[in-house]
C-alpha cells in the first residue's frame, strides 16, 4: 500500500504546504488554482470558515441542480451560513444555520424548500460529514 486512503470510492486527494509564517497554508487539488487557508485568519479564511464555505457551496450546487430539474428559471442564489462552535476542544460546530435567498421564475417557497430539504438531508456530502448531532437549520426568502 502506498499510504493512500482506500476507504470509499472515488478517492479525492488534496495537499497543503505551510507558507513559512504563522498558520498560513496553501492548499492544492490537482492542477487547479491554489487556495490559502489561515489558522490565524489574518490573510485568508480559517479551516473552520472554509468548512462553512464548503457546506454552503455543496448545498448550493445541489439546490441549483434540483431547481433546474424543476424547470425553475433561477436568477440568483445567495447562501449565508453561521456556525456555532463548542467552547471546549475539539471546537467543532454544534449548530449550522443557512440563510438562503432565491430569485427565479417559478421559484415559489414550497419548491425551494423541497430542494433545500433534499440537499441537506440526502445529497450534500459536506453537511453529511458533520458530526451526527450537529443541528442543521435554515431559513429561506424568495423573490
Amino acid at each position: 500500500m502506498t499510504g493512500r486512503l482506500s476507504v470509499g470510492v472515488p478517492t479525492r486527494e488534496v495537499s497543503v504546504e505551510w507558507q513559512g509564517e504563522g498558520l498560513l497554508f496553501e492548499g492544492r487539488a490537482g492542477d487547479r488554482p491554489p487556495v490559502l487557508v489561515d489558522g490565524e485568519t489574518k490573510r485568508a479564511m480559517s479551516p473552520m470558515e472554509m468548512l462553512l464555505l464548503c457546506a454552503a457551496s455543496c448545498t448550493g450546487t445541489d439546490v441549483v441542480i434540483i431547481l433546474r430539474k424543476q424547470r425553475i428559471g433561477l436568477r440568483r442564489l445567495h447562501i449565508a451560513v453561521a456556525g456555532t462552535r463548542r467552547d471546549t476542544e475539539p471546537r467543532r460546530y454544534v449548530s449550522v444555520h443557512f440563510q438562503f435567498a432565491v430569485d427565479g421564475e417559478g421559484a415559489d417557497e414550497a419548491k425551494v424548500r423541497r430542494a433545500i430539504d433534499l440537499s441537506l438531508s440526502k445529497y450534500c456530502s459536506v453537511v453529511a460529514s458533520l458530526a451526527p448531532d450537529t443541528q442543521v437549520t435554515y431559513d429561506v426568502t424568495t423573490a
